[in-house]
């Protein structure tokens, strides 16, 4: 049987640790204490990025890439022009395709997703429609007006016709 003695450690052992003690820096061995509750600077921010947009190019802005790619072409430099526009080069083959087959709407970016199916005059129909309604409202309510203010001058007229009559009388 082998003497084994549990919880004691060999010289060698503890000489490493006092050694790799002595190298940390004051910053390193204090560093938990000193740190709690304050936020580093350097820290990055732990929030979620938005997400990203797609990017859209205009009709110039692929014209002017595209001959400038050419340029760089011949430099032998498109590699990195590429790079430095962020760009792939499958964009550039699709926008040379485009501009070959002489595609001049192919070069600016289209509203994506489904087509409205609403009519843009409709929405003017409506307005119409509803001013209409309020006008035809107001209207007949004039009509009324005026219909009650005959009734009261008859009425009017009546009474004071009598009250002259008594008066005669």
């Amino acid at each position: 049987m082998t003497d084994k003695k549990i919880g004691l450690s060999s010289p060698a052992t503890l000489a490493a640790a006092r050694r790799s003690e002595d190298e940390r820096s004051e910053a390193e061995r204090s560093g938990a204490a000193v740190n709690v509750g304050t936020e580093s600077t350097t820290r990055p921010n732990p929030e979620v990025a938005a997400k990203a947009k797609r990017r859209r190019f205009t009709g110039a802005y692929k014209q002017r890439i595209l001959v400038e790619a050419e340029a760089a072409k011949t430099e032998g430099t498109l590699g990195a022009f590429l790079r430095r526009e962020r760009l792939y080069s499958s964009l550039l083959v699709t926008w040379r395709r485009e501009r070959d087959a002489g595609i001049l709407r192919g070069l600016t970016p289209a509203k994506r997703g489904p087509k409205s199916k609403h009519n843009p005059l409709d929405a003017e129909v409506d307005k119409l429609r509803r001013q209409n309604a309020r006008l035809t409202e107001d209207l007949r309510k004039a009509g009324i007006i005026i219909d009650v203010q005959k009734k009261l001058a008859t009425l009017l007229e009546i009474l004071a016709n009598q009250e002259a009559s008594e008066k005669l009388a």
